[in-house]
């Protein structure tokens, strides 16, 4: 047998109550090291919540979590990981780079040159005063200061909001050169947009409960083909209602549009009786499946439990 991948985050049955009721609701995830996992989820599915609670910022009230194989309260496991929360606020007078400094001579001031090279590549100011920032640059700065130890472990709270697409295009990249080191990172977002183009899974938080993970990949997978099928003459509908596997069924007059999940083989064979003068086959983009899968998770969230 194989040894074991080593795990980044163990997370087991783990909950969070509020007064007002909302929170994390028995949430087990395990994240090995090397990954990129993004959490997906509207405003308050308790993104924010379980990242906290990784960050030992927050205490489960049931459940249990390591990361890094450690209790989240182990002052070692802090040390290895870089989080960028989705609020920043600054009120101190200082520099963008004294702040900056102050914080690398905390970590034992070894990252002087990663810090100014971070700074430069995401377009942040470190002439300007912390708390004048636009949002825009407050996350700019949020994100040198997660990145610039090389952490084991990065927790990235809605990281791109704010960003031009020249910031958001270098974030991108940025997560990727962390996974080729072999570090973790968990990338919390309400939109699929760029989480596609990083993540190797992906998991959708709905009202606090884990409702769906799976791997990019394999979500576009299952994502149902969309077909158009051109015939020479006008079919009826009826012909082709109920086919296995066949869905969104639309005709008009010698074009049939539908969506395939599955074999093509009886829409195949049904369009056959018939003359047809073309076939267009679109399979789904990665980020057209993630899509799908988010709403699908969402709107019928217990459909399939991860």
């Amino acid at each position: 047998m194989g040894t074991p991948a080593p795990v980044a985050i163990a997370a087991e049955h783990l909950t969070k109550w509020y007064a007002d009721g909302r929170g994390v609701h028995d949430l087990s995830l395990t994240v090995p090291a090397g990954e990129v996992f993004g959490l997906l989820g509207p405003s308050g599915a308790g993104k924010t919540t379980t990242l906290r609670m990784l960050l030992d910022l927050v205490r489960p009230s049931a459940g249990r979590v390591s990361v890094l194989g450690e209790e989240p309260s182990a002052v070692a496991v802090r040390a290895r990981i870089g989080y960028c929360p989705a609020e920043l606020t600054f009120e101190r007078r200082e520099s963008v780079l004294s702040l900056l400094h102050a914080l690398d001579r905390a970590r034992g001031g070894r990252n002087t040159v990663r810090l100014r090279t971070l700074a430069d590549r995401l377009g942040l100011d470190t002439g300007r005063r912390a708390r004048s920032l636009s949002p825009g640059n407050r996350r700019r700065l949020g994100l040198v200061a997660a990145f610039m130890h090389d952490p084991d472990l990065l927790l990235l709270d809605e990281p791109a909001a704010g960003l031009d697409p020249a910031g958001r295009s270098e974030l991108l990249a940025l997560i990727r050169e962390t996974r080729e080191r072999g570090r973790t990172v968990v990338l919390c977002a309400r939109q699929v947009s760029d989480t596609w183009q990083v993540a190797d899974r992906v998991g959708v938080l709905h009202e606090g409960r884990l409702v769906a993970v799976e791997r990019v990949e394999q979500a576009a997978h299952r994502q149902a083909r969309r077909v158009q099928v051109h015939f020479a003459e006008p079919v009826p509908r009826a012909d082709f209602f109920g086919l296995p596997g066949v869905t969104d069924l639309g005709v008009d007059g010698r074009v049939l549009w539908c969506a395939v999940d599955g074999p093509l083989d009886p829409l195949i064979k049904a369009a056959a009786r018939h003359t047809v003068t073309d076939m267009i086959i679109t399979e789904p983009t990665p980020s057209e499946a993630l899509i799908d899968r988010y709403y699908t998770a969402v709107h019928k969230p217990f459909g399939n439990r991860p």
